[in-house]
């Protein structure tokens, strides 16, 4: 399947090469002070985060890198680190560099990403995981992109249409999901008695799919519904009989061309353009979303 809603080019994105990593940091490499603010990647755990500080706990200098959810971890000073995919060894900085200057205007406060979680800048796209998380159609696709595409990049984290649930089964049984290897699916309509419900419950009778496969959805028969109608000037999004197919009976019901594939592109353009954060989604969408980003980070366990 090929990954919608991403600019970057996934083709040259492969399986991590630690043995690689290994011999080129013990290489000669350059050193690099552990100055705040310093995106940094810690190879042998895959911790990404900036610095906040450095402190010598006995005899030792640890370097305290913060993620973009805010979690901290501290680290060794020295070999075992990237920094703009290059290996680095760490020292601590210089006493000019490790505080503030007094004349250095206050910071503003961290900048957050459009889903909310604190940016880390600087940072490269990861290499992607294994895991993946699979949504869908491509409107699933590209909204999550949209709010969630700057965490899921730094995470390493592909999300592909599967363009329908009913195939669900056959597609984990190709993808083969074990430990490392995690699916995390995302479905529409995802209620008690819908076929939805059916195919969650086939996927996770699988072989295998216990604790590689999470499946959650939201209510909503269309992802267009995850949207805040308000942003629309709606109080809610218009009924639609179950006969008709939702997307052109929400464009009918609007007001807006709905005759053909290409309205329905358009009319789905102008939803997505007035989406710019998290706080322009329901929460039923935003929590599945979090959670599946989560399962498929997971270190494996054992």
């Amino acid at each position: 399947m090929t990954p919608a809603g991403f600019s970057a080019d996934w083709s040259a994105w492969g399986p991590t090469d630690l043995a690689a990593r290994r011999r080129a940091q013990q290489r000669e490499v350059a050193d690099m002070p552990a100055d705040p603010g310093t995106v940094v990647e810690e190879t042998e755990s895959g911790w990404v985060g900036a610095v906040v500080g450095v402190e010598a706990a006995g005899g030792v200098h640890l370097v305290s890198l913060e993620d973009r959810r805010g979690r901290t971890r501290a680290f060794p000073l020295g070999h075992g680190f990237l920094v703009d995919g290059e290996p680095v060894r760490l020292i601590a900085p210089s006493p000019r560099t490790s505080a503030p200057s007094p004349r250095t205007s206050a910071p503003t406060g961290p900048r957050r990403t459009a889903s909310g979680s604190l940016a880390v800048d600087g940072a490269a796209a990861r290499v992607a995981r294994a895991s993946r998380i699979w949504v869908e159609g491509t409107h699933d696709a590209e909204l999550v992109e949209k709010v969630w595409g700057e965490d899921l990049r730094l995470e390493g984290v592909v999300v592909e249409p599967l363009h329908g649930a009913d195939d669900l089964v056959g597609a984990l049984r190709e993808f083969s999901p074990g430990p490392g290897r995690r699916v995390g699916v995302l479905l529409d309509h995802l209620v008690s008695g819908s076929k939805e419900s059916r195919i969650a419950a086939e996927a996770m009778a699988l072989s295998g799919a216990r604790d590689n496969v999470l499946v959650l959805g939201h209510p909503y028969v269309d992802v267009w519904q995850a949207v805040k109608p308000q942003l629309l000037g709606l109080e809610r999004w218009p009924d639609i009989p179950r006969d008709v197919d939702i997307k052109i009976g929400t464009l009918r019901a609007l007001g807006w061309p709905h005759a053909s594939q290409r309205d329905v592109a358009q009319g789905w353009k102008r939803i997505l353009g007035t989406v710019s954060s998290y706080a322009d989604l329901e929460p039923a969408l935003l929590g599945r979303v979090e959670e599946l980003i989560d399962f498929v980070t997971a270190e494996p366990q054992g």
